[in-house]
């Protein structure tokens, strides 16, 4: 079993669906569920920090993440069904998380 995240975008069609908090409740119950979820938030503004150099305001692409476990990509593709960021017609990034020997 691997660890993913899904990154929602900023980029939906419909806020009214992507903010719902009932469809992210209902959402977030059927990860719940699965047994496969580990987390998740919305993510604020930041800042972007570099040694040398200014830093800078990060852009605001991402509007929050989520946490699951999933045998590959496609497995992981399941949890987008009923994401109301993926539903409203935004991006929702999947990202393989990178096992650390311990």
């Amino acid at each position: 079993m691997n660890d993913y995240i899904l990154f929602m975008h900023n980029d939906v069609v419909d806020y009214a669906v992507a903010d719902d908090a009932n469809r992210w409740e209902q959402y977030i119950l059927t990860l719940e569920s699965s047994g496969q979820f580990d987390g998740g938030s919305a993510i604020g503004p930041g800042v972007l920090c570099k040694q040398h150099g200014r830093d800078q305001p990060a852009p605001t692409d991402i509007r929050g993440y989520i946490r699951v476990r999933a045998d590959d990509v496609d497995q992981a593709r399941q949890y987008l069904i009923g994401n109301p960021t993926y539903e409203a017609g935004g991006t929702v990034e999947i990202r393989e998380l990178p096992r650390t020997s311990a």
